[in-house]
């Protein structure tokens, strides 16, 4: 159950984060959210996945 967890928030922070990143590239600026602001959040998100994913597969290993 937790392994399971920790996959589904692997997924779900890396692929938050890979949005970001692209809102944050791609997109204009029309609101008060600061496009340096998303790439910074979803760097931070992407890595924090990739390491969640990381562990879920050396857990998965042994």
């Amino acid at each position: 159950m937790r392994i399971d967890l920790q996959l589904i928030a692997a997924f779900i922070l890396s692929t938050g984060g890979l949005i970001l990143l692209f809102c944050g590239v791609f997109i204009d600026p029309q609101g008060e959210i600061h496009s340096s602001l998303l790439v910074a959040f979803g760097e931070t998100a992407t890595f924090a996945g990739a390491l969640f994913g990381i562990d879920y597969v050396y857990k998965k290993k042994n």
